[in-house]
């Protein structure tokens, strides 16, 4: 069976002592959950101490919301993968559509942040998507093909394998409108689809395929009765204990 995940991305949110509280809610409120991965993607500042408190639950990791696609050097304020893997950070969220359009990652740059966190041991929670145009012109699938092809196809089977990918239609991010079960499966479908024709069905069907946009306790159940959606990348959702709770329950009744 493939990996459940439920990955919270903070984003800039929070202040120090918010951020703990809401990780110890989480931690108490989730204790038995072995069949879930529960990410938390937090700010940078936050993730040393993050990683000390979810010591007792071996079902919690945290993940760094981006990283250098350097290996070191004079890069004013950048983060090494290396920085991120000698605290202990298991993930690192890559190619979000806020980095590409507001700060300009390119598919190639994205390719070397992933090549750096591999490196490193980390594994990449890679983001794919299409704009609401893109979708309206019916090139939705040519551009989620090209951001796989340019951005993780050099890996090699082994590589990839480490990799978790998730779909964030741009259009739903953050705009409180989600993509229907009928539009996400179908995209999670063709996903696994060219990641099977580049590789293999076998490796196509270890690979977790997370839902994101707009993930809410109300939509979270139909969207995970996908048979390709593996989980999900929850936005502002996951700043609130009970809704974060309450999506990695819809999970929890999925397996």
């Amino acid at each position: 069976m493939r990996k459940k995940i439920i990955a919270g991305n903070w984003k800039m949110n929070l202040t120090f002592a918010e951020a703990m509280a809401l990780a110890d809610n989480l931690l108490d409120e989730n204790k038995n959950i072995d069949d879930v991965e529960v990410v938390l993607a937090s700010p940078f500042i936050f993730l040393h101490p993050l990683i000390n408190r979810i010591q007792s639950n071996p079902n919690f990791s945290i993940a760094a919301q981006n990283c250098s696609d350097k290996i070191k050097g004079a890069f004013t304020g950048e983060i090494a993968a290396s920085m991120l893997a000698s605290i202990g950070v298991e993930h690192v969220i890559l190619g979000h559509s806020e980095r590409r359009q507001l700060y300009g990652e390119t598919n190639s740059m994205i390719a070397a942040k992933v090549d750096r966190a591999l490196e490193n041991g980390v594994f990449p929670i890679f983001c794919c998507g299409e704009l609401l145009a893109e979708r309206n012109n019916n090139i939705h699938f040519n551009v989620v093909k090209k951001q796989l092809e340019e951005s993780l196809f050099h890996l090699t089977s082994n590589q990839i394998d480490e990799c978790i990918i998730a779909y964030e239609p741009v259009w739903a991010i953050g705009t409180g409108v989600t993509a229907s079960f009928e539009q996400a499966q179908e995209m999670h479908e063709f996903i696994r689809s060219t990641i099977s024709s580049k590789y293999s069905k076998s490796i196509a069907e270890e690979i977790s395929i997370l839902y994101g946009g707009s993930v809410t306790p109300a939509n979270a159940s139909e969207l995970f009765d996908g048979d390709d959606i593996d989980g999900a990348l929850v936005g502002g959702a996951s700043l609130k204990e009970k809704d974060f709770s309450d999506i990695i329950k819809a999970m929890l009744t999925k397996i």
